[in-house]
């Protein structure tokens, strides 16, 4: 496993670049105090904006620099000008350019250059250029359909671009097998960009949508796969920076699966919109899954994000509407934009590391396994039926706003972690069941309180200090026995009431609810 090691950075992403290309990932604005949370009428602590940009450089620019450079195609790299067209005719096409040649219903592209896609073909578009070419296939209303085997294919090039023509729609449909040697309807043994205007709607009822063995960048276009296992793969990394992507997947969304180079294996979301609906995971990366912008929504049966060893998310919009868990990784670091997470099990996990047993459950009595959860800006929702934040080693809070709903169960905690909550700035509030109920640790610098208070969906959550003044105030989302506050307005050792649907309770601020599960110091007698 790779072991990740601070770098002296930028604060802004600006310099991190694609191999080639000028994909840029620009941090999304931090939210203001008054737009942190809609559930909320809480004050918020603000970090300034040089305090920002260092959490999303630590937080998404250190991973981006651990990973090698992704490789793409932009459109200023080559001229339509330029382009030779292809005439596709049902069965058959046909081309005046040299560096195309028509064996009944397939087209073989065999040299560098631009190429004009137009028409319907019943069969398959295969690249086979020299291995230091680059290829660039407009689709201008086109449709291709095949019957046997991958529908457009990459048999060699270096690099290959699909740019989709302002105005046009195309359609791309295959039936590929997983043990085929091309098993997606789009399928490039190189590395792979999507770039333009234009739409283009991918179905493969076999196996992949759109998959390449290197990177797959995608910098525009509006796109729709249907595939029956993953919909995008990319093995060395995906990056997506602009278009809008609609992906309904039988096994991954967004898949990157490199295990022989620690450096590649992973998913970079930029910009643009993608919509995700999988059976398996809504992203799945082999190393690292960071999003930097855009606008993302997943639904899954497997987890929402998932990677092996770190995820971040430092700029955009992130709503996870359905998961078994939310997002999980060895080590998770949110330091920007806003992110929602629903879950059927844990909402965060951090679980997963080289010396962990095991992932999943943590709670008390078990060891530290080295596992992180830091949050240092943002905003975070979670509605989890397992735990809410759950670490098998610590969670760590500097800033941001942080509301966990949930969960319901006694077996599981809003707060769950092995090695200790450290809360130092920011707005933290879970309101979950009582069972397995933990507080932050006793040597946080942020004041925090806990409280054995009951409600249900729709009660109203307040938390006032001795005068009378109202800190904060939560509306449910569902049952629940607990709620732990903090933010800078509470003080250690002082009293404050939580008052739910107009029942008050007084409460000290430092000390745990009685049999919570206080951790590394954290819960005071």
């Amino acid at each position: 496993m790779r072991r990740l090691i601070p770098l002296a950075l930028p604060l802004t992403l600006a310099g991190l670049v694609l191999a080639g290309c000028a994909v840029t990932a620009q941090p999304a604005a931090s939210p203001s105090a008054s737009s942190l949370s809609a559930e909320s009428s809480a004050e918020s602590s603000v970090q300034s904006a040089a305090e920002v940009d260092t959490a999303i450089a630590t937080a998404a620019a250190e991973l981006l620099e651990a990973n090698a450079d992704g490789t793409v195609v932009n459109d200023d790299e080559w001229d339509i000008a330029d382009a030779e067209t292809v005439t596709l005719s049902g069965s058959t096409a046909s081309s005046d350019s040299a560096g195309v040649r028509i064996d009944g219903s397939t087209v073989t592209i065999t040299a560098a250059g631009v190429y004009r896609l137009t028409g319907t073909l019943d069969g398959q578009v295969v690249v086979s250029a020299p291995d230091d070419a680059q290829v660039v296939l407009v689709l201008d209303g086109a449709t291709i359909e095949s019957t046997s085997g991958a529908a457009i294919q990459v048999v060699t090039a270096d690099d290959v671009a699909i740019n989709l023509a302002a105005g046009s729609t195309n359609t791309v449909t295959a039936a590929t097998s997983a043990d085929a040697d091309a098993s997606a309807a789009i399928y490039a043994d190189s590395d792979l960009t999507l770039s333009g205007s234009g739409a283009l709607t991918v179905t493969d009822t076999g196996n992949d949508g759109i998959s390449a063995t290197d990177d797959l960048a995608i910098i525009g276009g509006t796109i729709t796969v249907d595939a029956a296992d993953d919909a995008l793969r990319g093995k060395d990394s995906i990056v997506v920076d602009d278009g809008t992507l609609t992906l309904t997947a039988g096994g991954d969304a967004l898949k990157s699966d490199q295990t022989d180079d620690a450096t590649q294996g992973y998913v970079w979301i930029a910009g643009g919109t993608v919509t995700a609906t999988s059976t398996d995971d809504g992203i799945d990366a082999q190393t690292d899954a960071v999003v930097t912008g855009g606008t993302v929504s997943i639904a899954a049966e497997g987890d929402g994000i998932h990677s092996e060893i770190a995820l971040a998310i430092a700029g955009g919009d992130v709503t996870v509407s359905r998961s078994y868990e939310g997002l999980e990784s060895a080590d998770i670091r949110i330091a920007g934009g806003t992110t929602r997470v629903t879950s059927s099990d844990d909402g965060i996990n951090a679980s997963g590391s080289s010396t962990s047993a095991g992932g999943g459950m943590g709670g008390g009595g078990m060891q530290d396994t080295g596992e992180t959860v830091t949050i240092s800006a943002g905003t975070l929702i979670v509605d989890a039926d397992g735990d809410g934040l759950d670490s098998n080693g610590s969670i760590t809070m500097t800033g941001g706003d942080v509301t966990v709903y949930g969960p319901t169960a006694q077996n599981n905690g809003a707060l769950d972690s092995n090695g200790g909550i450290d809360v130092s700035g920011g707005t933290l509030v879970a309101i979950g069941s009582s069972g397995m109920a933990e507080s932050p640790d006793e040597s946080s610098a942020q004041g925090w309180l806990a409280a054995t208070v009951s409600g249900s969906a729709g009660s109203t959550v307040q938390i006032t200090d001795a005068s009378g003044s109202v800190i904060a105030e939560y509306t449910a989302q569902k049952t629940f026995a607990t709620v732990v506050f903090s933010s800078s307005a509470i003080t250690d050792g002082q009293t404050y009431t939580v008052t739910v649907d107009g029942t008050a309770t007084s409460v000290t601020a430092g000390v745990a609810v009685a049999g919570g599960m206080g951790m590394g110091g954290g819960g005071r007698p």
